[in-house]
């Protein structure tokens, strides 16, 4: 019977850990986006997760192995953080590793007084509508007949936890190639 991986702090005092989350990372996104093209730009992008004010957390098996890697970046003064990145190994996709992280820094944003998560997922590969359109002749229209083409963008993921677009940036990416910005109310923002 297989175990349910842990979710733990990602630290500066785990090298190992570190360097996996960095391949992790890059090897995710090579070929899909500009960002971490390179396995420096990702080592660079993990050292930042570390910093005090954020929050890093990775899926780990019984052998400390990483597979999946969640990070929180405050903003407005804590109320409001941003999920970045999210990453979940390719051989580990479609078992909740990714559910379960997200849920996982939903709970430590909302116990540090957060409200809203919000992430922003690029589109430079036409997997959206919103891509390669002019989204500046009609935002709010493109947003409410938004689907999904083809292509493995996250949008049905996020959308599945409950995350809602809140907005794009038109061509932020070169010309039709939005980045679509997903926000979410925390569990606490409104109960008790």
């Amino acid at each position: 019977m297989p175990t349910h991986p842990r979710i733990i702090d990602l630290t500066g005092d785990h090298p190992a850990l570190l360097d996996q989350a960095a391949v992790l990372l890059h090897e995710s996104f090579r070929g899909r986006t500009e960002e971490w093209q390179d396995l420096d730009c990702a080592r660079r992008e993990v050292q930042d997760s570390v910093a005090a004010e954020r929050i890093s957390r990775v899926a780990v098996d019984l052998n400390d192995n990483v597979l999946g890697w969640v990070g929180g970046i405050p903003a407005y003064r804590g109320r409001v953080w941003e999920l970045h990145p999210l990453v979940v190994a390719a051989s580990h996709r479609r078992r909740g590793i990714g559910r379960a992280l997200v849920h996982d820094l939903e709970r430590m944003v909302a116990d540090r007084g957060g409200t809203t998560l919000w992430l922003g997922s690029d589109d430079e590969n036409g997997e959206t509508s919103l891509s390669g359109i002019d989204l500046y002749a009609d935002v709010p229209g493109a947003i409410r007949q938004f689907r999904k083409l083809r292509g493995e963008h996250p949008c049905e993921f996020y959308l599945r936890l409950g995350f809602r677009i809140t907005g794009v940036m038109p061509d932020a990416n070169g010309p039709g190639k939005p980045d679509i910005f997903f926000a979410k109310r925390v569990e606490r923002a409104w109960g008790p």
